[in-house]
């Protein structure tokens, strides 16, 4: 007779999975915030809310992933910092709506469980949503055999955030001759890495080992630096200064991501070399022969996120960011729209 066939015999180790839940139990506790119901490992995650200091709350959702960020981490075989990125790319967004997040959920997907490899990941989502201020509150970690190739694996992140309704940070307020302030990212983040692998290990024959001179470490060193998170930042501007509009710089790119948050009537005309540009970027784009609109349309060039303020309080934006440890530089400004120009934008 045929032995009876398992679970495990196709691949996929229910035991592991739920020794592994308990491991990320550990560090969901640590990003318990006010509103937190239960633990990880239910159905659902439950969050109770508290609006009784807002007139009508908005919840604000978001999602994301690392994207091909995660080929250097396989390459690496270093994976504690994309569960950051994760987190990042979703609270972000969420935050240029003027929402603080309150919790967040993840998926892992992979062809086989390693308990080091996900342990290590969850760790860094973890560690983001202590950053961010929000809580871990569930997930999915799907053992897939045969779906993915030796070693890889994806993820996906889900964030949730709430806003007073009259609070909302939308863009409508923006006019003519108000300030673009940018906020200074830590390299690439999270986009660009389809450019990134083919400059860096097609044409340049490198690998993630190579130290490079002018970047001072290896380059798989630099690539994995987590995104910077700026929800904090940004709800420490919004309390009391007068952001008009809010956009994380991502795909896309300082321009098409300012214009998505401005009235149509509007364009903007940004100032060549009035922000500090990393290193890295100047890399890619010498070691590419990367024409500058290209830099501009996929990658942040060091400008992670964008905040539109009326000239009056331009100085007051940049000391607080200064007091907190963050570097802004007034990058342009927003002008009325030419309307021969269908791009809406041009340098000073």
């Amino acid at each position: 007779m045929n032995k009876p066939l398992t679970y495990t015999d196709a691949g996929v180790d229910i035991d592991k999975a739920d020794h592994l839940v308990q491991s990320i139990k550990s560090i969901a506790q640590q990003t318990r915030v006010s509103g937190v119901m239960g633990e990880i490992g239910g159905f659902g995650g439950l969050f109770s809310l508290n609006v009784s200091n807002m007139e009508s709350p908005v919840l604000v959702s978001s999602t994301d992933g690392v994207g091909t960020k995660l080929k250097i981490a396989f390459l690496m075989d270093k994976h504690d910092t994309v569960g950051i990125d994760l987190v990042a790319m979703s609270v972000n967004d969420v935050a240029v709506q003027g929402a603080k997040p309150l919790f967040f959920l993840d998926y892992l997907a992979c062809g086989k469980l390693d308990n080091r490899k996900v342990t290590d990941i969850v760790q860094g989502v973890g560690k983001g949503c202590q950053e961010a201020r929000c809580a871990l509150i569930g997930g999915e970690t799907a053992e897939m055999p045969g779906f993915y190739a030796d070693g890889e694996y994806d993820l996906a992140g889900f964030a949730v955030g709430i806003v007073d309704n009259n609070k909302i940070v939308d863009g409508s307020e923006i006019q003519v001759g108000h300030q673009i302030i940018g906020i200074a990212s830590n390299g690439v983040h999270s986009n660009g890495f389809s450019l990134v692998r083919k400059i860096c290990f097609d044409h340049l024959k490198l690998s993630v080992d190579t130290h490079v001179p002018e970047l001072g470490r290896t380059l798989g060193e630099e690539l994995l630096t987590p995104t910077k998170i700026y929800s904090e930042t940004v709800q420490n501007l919004i309390r009391d200064l007068p952001i008009r509009g809010l956009a994380h710089i991502t795909g896309g790119g300082i321009v098409l991501n300012t214009l998505r948050i401005i009235p149509q009537a509007c364009g903007i005309m940004l100032k060549r070399g009035s922000w500090d540009v990393p290193p890295i970027f100047d890399f890619l784009q010498r070691s590419g022969n990367v024409e500058e609109g290209e830099m501009l349309r996929v990658f942040n060039n060091g400008i992670g996120m964008v905040a539109v303020v009326p000239d009056a309080h331009v100085q007051d934006v940049l000391a607080r960011l200064a007091a907190m440890k963050e570097k802004g530089f007034v990058i342009g400004q927003i002008v009325a729209r030419d309307a021969t120009d269908e791009s809406r934008f041009a340098w000073m």
